[in-house]
């Protein structure tokens, strides 16, 4: 907890105190701490004032004594009762030392939420030594209950606790972050001997996948083909140096069919479809400007981190490849329903839907890919990725469409370069932009000639939901997506809608990223 925050706590545990001291305060000074006492008898000794017990005041309620006569000058001579014109302050009354385990005798005792808050901040406490001394599943059960004790503090009125869960939400996440960069450090280290491919099942479910895909997904499936050949190389190669299975290269194909800028319902963005909680946890990081999720090369990088963590947890691809789609939390709690192995079909009618035609469709689509011909397939042939790229240091923003006038390139050049520039621009800041080779002095000398470019900001309407409508419907009418609607409200579904909710309406700009391209 910040010392601010401590400090105005106790200003106003003392605030209240005085409230409730001042009525029972006279005109003629501060009666003793116990209303029993009377004056000048003596009370019981208080620990704050042992060392000098202090006179008692007249109460208000008597008549003020008469004047003394004039007193001898001498200290000696002065009455018991009477103050001297200039006295000489006692010392100072030293506190007494509570016994171990015991609170001082003038410490309030603790409310429910201070317990919960200094629980919640030792469970962080004991997170940090436990992952410093490489105890991780016992540093993940630390942050779990410091996370749990967080939900427990008071949600409002109260800035003291509002800080409180700020401050342990911020501390719990970079103890998770922690946590899973030396999952990563670990798993990277272990020698492992995988098989370099993986077992391709042949069932009804595939069949029914296959025939999706000679079918009603043929089109779809033939330019997703012929856009693998942009990344499939870069992913083929990361993939042979984490020692994964080559037919990996082909989960971007089912996830998205290889368009990086692809958006899910869920908010699952990029080639390799991540969430954007997951893709913090792998090293994506997101900004208003800049989203490495939509980075070919770091978003690979990122899933197979991640492809290589799910395999260390459950030792079988297919139920790897359920967990990177609907999650490891939902597999595990599956598998652990019984006590004997469950394999992906084991648990294939317990899963969602969408993952229950997941790995199916990866393995019709390899069936395919490795025997087209067999099934009434031509592939087209694959595009071709760009090699000769160089790299120039842009410090200012500005639109991709104008560097691309002004080095004479075709439309849409940089942007296909640069997919992970969230509103095709350069970022406020120093950013290393690809560029065709041989062309990054030409841009670093015309730069100054191109206008600087400022993102528009997002604007808002409020609609008030009616008997009958749908997020789609809504969506139509402010001519806006559902995924921007879902975001700008918070929505982690579009169909729990009620009559009479109010509405956050994107109108105009938004983050957002629109779903299709390349």
């Amino acid at each position: 907890m910040h010392h601010d925050s401590m400090a105005r706590g106790c200003f106003a545990r003392t605030r209240v105190v005085l409230l409730l001291v001042v009525p029972f305060l006279g005109l003629g000074g501060c009666r003793s701490a116990s209303p029993s006492l009377k004056p000048g008898a003596p009370g019981p000794a208080h620990p704050a004032s042992a060392a000098t017990p202090a006179t008692s005041a007249p109460s208000a309620a008597q008549p003020a004594p008469a004047p003394a006569p004039a007193p001898d000058p001498s200290p000696a001579s002065l009455p018991a009762t009477t103050t001297p014109a200039v006295a000489v302050p006692p010392p100072m009354p030293q506190p007494e030392e509570a016994a171990p385990g015991e609170p001082t005798p003038d410490e309030e005792p603790a409310s429910e939420p201070d317990k919960v808050q200094r629980e919640a901040l030792e469970a962080c406490q004991t997170a940090d030594e436990l992952i410093s001394n490489g105890e991780i599943d016992g540093a993940l059960a630390a942050v779990d209950r410091a996370y749990s004790l967080m939900l427990q503090l008071p949600g409002d009125g109260d800035d003291t606790y509002l800080q409180a869960k700020e401050d342990i939400r911020v501390l719990a996440g970079s103890l998770i972050g922690r946590i899973y960069a030396t999952r990563r450090r670990a798993a990277s280290s272990v020698s492992r001997s995988w098989d370099l491919a993986m077992r391709i099942v042949d069932n009804d479910h595939v069949q029914r996948e296959i025939h999706s895909f000679q079918t009603v997904e043929r089109d779809q499936f033939l330019e997703g083909y012929r856009r693998s050949g942009l990344y499939r190389p870069m992913i083929l190669e990361r993939l042979a140096a984490a020692g994964l299975p080559a037919q990996l290269s082909w989960l971007p194909f089912v996830e998205s069919w290889f368009k990086v800028r692809a958006l899910s319902r869920a908010s699952a963005l990029g080639m390799w479809q991540f969430i954007s909680s997951t893709g913090v946890r792998y090293g994506l990081d997101r900004d208003t400007w800049v989203d490495d999720r939509l980075d070919p090369e770091k978003a690979t990088d990122g899933a197979i981190a991640y492809l290589v963590e799910l395999h260390d947890m459950f030792g079988d691809w297919p139920k790897v490849l359920a967990a990177y789609n609907c999650g490891e939390a939902r597999v595990m709690r599956l598998s652990q329903q019984s006590s004997e192995y469950q394999d992906f079909w084991d648990l294939y009618e317990m899963l969602p839907r969408e993952t229950r035609r997941y790995v199916p469709r990866l393995f019709a689509a390899l069936e395919i890919i490795n025997d087209p011909a067999k099934y009434g397939m031509t592939l087209p042939e694959p595009q071709t990725a760009a090699t000769n790229v160089a790299i120039a240091r842009v410090e200012r923003s500005v639109k991709l469409e104008s560097l691309d006038n002004v080095l004479g390139l075709e439309a849409g050049t940089l942007a296909s370069l640069n997919p992970a520039l969230r509103h095709q621009a350069t970022p406020k800041r120093a950013y290393d932009l690809r560029v065709p080779a041989g062309r990054e002095d030409a841009l670093l000398a015309q730069l100054a000639s191109v206008p600087v470019w400022t993102p528009p900001q997002a604007k808002y309407a409020t609609h008030r939901v009616r008997s009958g409508e749908t997020l789609s419907k809504i969506a139509d009418k402010y001519g806006t997506s559902v995924a921007a609607i879902m975001k700008a409200n918070n929505m982690k579904t579009p169909h729990r809608l009620r009559v009479g909710q109010r509405l956050r309406i994107p109108t105009r700009g938004g983050d957002v990223v629109a779903a299709g391209g390349s």
